[in-house]
């Protein structure tokens, strides 16, 4: 689905799907989803969680696509990526155990060591940042954004990804996470 699909009908699942920064948008301007209190169900309409919470739908649905098109410009492709390598410092966001298994070769993993280096470095420096399917990526880029490093990236797909668009010799695994 695209995002100039998304209705005031479409299904929390449906949003959250399409737009993968719509829950740190949705809670970051209205304070819903992020506790018990303001939580939503995944089968609960975009319109049923603005009438219960006496928001206007249009301003949302509107928020949200905005929201995603910042997001948008946060990501890079795994081929573009590869094109930029030589250029780029990679960072595994993922366990300690999942970089030591398998690797984008010449990344580095990330700890707050690592981190207090790169936010008192060069602010220019292009940073690609990733994890294993690029679902939890951006909310790091828009912290290392925040930190004045406006070069940081989130590799689109993760690890996934390049492994099958790029390299295929790292070897593709799933988490248990991921299946529910």
């Amino acid at each position: 689905m695209q995002p100039s699909d998304l209705t005031a009908d479409s299904s929390m699942s449906t949003i959250l799907e399409t737009l993968p920064g719509a829950r740190r948008a949705i809670f970051a301007r209205y304070h819903l989803g992020g506790c018990q209190s303001c939580a939503f169900g995944n089968e609960e309409t975009l319109a049923e969680l603005c009438n219960r919470s006496e928001l206007p739908v249009d301003e949302v649905l509107g928020h949200l696509l905005t929201s995603h098109a910042y997001d948008s410009a946060m990501w890079m492709d795994p081929a573009d990526a590869n094109k930029q390598r030589s250029q780029l410092r990679l960072i595994d966001l993922r366990t300690r155990e999942e970089h030591e298994a398998v690797v984008i070769p010449g990344s580095e993993f990330f700890t707050q060591e690592l981190q207090q280096q790169l936010f008192a470095g060069d602010s220019q420096t292009k940073i690609l940042l990733y994890d294993h399917s690029g679902r939890n990526a951006l909310d790091q880029v828009a912290w290392f954004r925040g930190h004045g490093l406006h070069e940081t990236y989130a590799l689109r797909g993760g690890i996934d990804a390049w492994s099958q668009q790029i390299d295929p010799k790292i070897q593709r695994y799933r988490l248990e996470m991921d299946e529910a």
